[in-house]
């Protein structure tokens, strides 16, 4: 049985990468599990293929010493929040048992981020009851488990955080598992009749690490990554803050 200490969801397999990659790093450092559950296999994407995502998100999994990653086959675009589609990820949830759950943005460009948000709360919620009922893989009944903490990272559009993780070690670690998935990111290597994309270009690469640096500024460290949190995040003692 695997007890994870973080598990980050996305909606898209490189959600996690752009957007919570070095405060996984920094948690692995500091001896935490760490895994990821992916929402969709990324299907509707302009450039790649679900296969060719498949087999980025296995190597950016090693550049992160993720502990499990796993895909829940949503569909792309087209999943709800509704019973359907919270009971699987209630049954990772209760697979895995995080404490803390890293989930998408509660607003963004994509749709599926939003909503991506909105079904990683109901669903922790949800994942305490006795009485919502789901299965392990082989069959049996699982015990219902609530995260202690769901914290929303924050992704292409600006949000104020309500705190700031320094990933200022661990930035080329980050930089390593976003550029695992060559197929969305800038490439200089892709194929140059694939179709020119939001993500794909070097403005967009530059803008990923124009927000890392925003963030460590207004912490007064290099590199950074923001979060949003649905209540007051409290310290145990207040000398330890940055």
């Amino acid at each position: 049985m695997i007890k994870l200490d973080i598990l980050a969801l996305g909606a898209h397999p490189d959600d996690v990468e752009m957007s919570c990659a070095g405060t996984l790093l920094a948690a692995r450092a500091a001896g935490k599990t760490v895994g990821v559950v992916d929402f969709t296999r990324g299907e509707l994407g302009t450039r790649g293929s679900v296969k060719i995502r498949t087999a980025e998100a296995a190597a950016s999994s090693q550049i992160l010493g993720l502990l499990v990653r796993e895909n829940l086959g949503l569909p792309d675009g087209f999943f709800r929040n509704d019973r359907e589609h919270q009971l699987p990820l209630i049954a990772a949830l209760r697979r895995y048992r995080p404490d803390v759950v890293l989930a998408n943005a509660v607003a963004d460009r994509h749709p599926d981020h939003g909503k991506g948000a909105q079904l990683a709360i109901d669903a922790c919620f949800l994942s305490g009851l006795r009485m919502v009922e789901t299965l392990d893989e082989h069959g049996q009944p699982q015990a219902p488990w609530r995260p202690r903490k769901v914290y929303h990272y924050i992704q292409d559009q600006q949000l104020v955080p309500a705190f700031v993780v320094d990933i200022t070690p661990h930035w080329q670690g980050k930089w390593d598992a976003i550029h695992a998935f060559g197929s969305q990111f800038f490439n200089p290597n892709a194929d140059p009749g694939a179709p020119a994309t939001y993500l794909s270009g070097q403005q967009f690469e530059r803008f990923m690490e124009a927000r890392a640096r925003e963030f460590g500024h207004i912490i007064g460290v290099e590199f950074g990554e923001g979060f949003t949190a649905a209540r007051p995040v409290g310290v145990r003692e207040v000398t330890e803050l940055l």
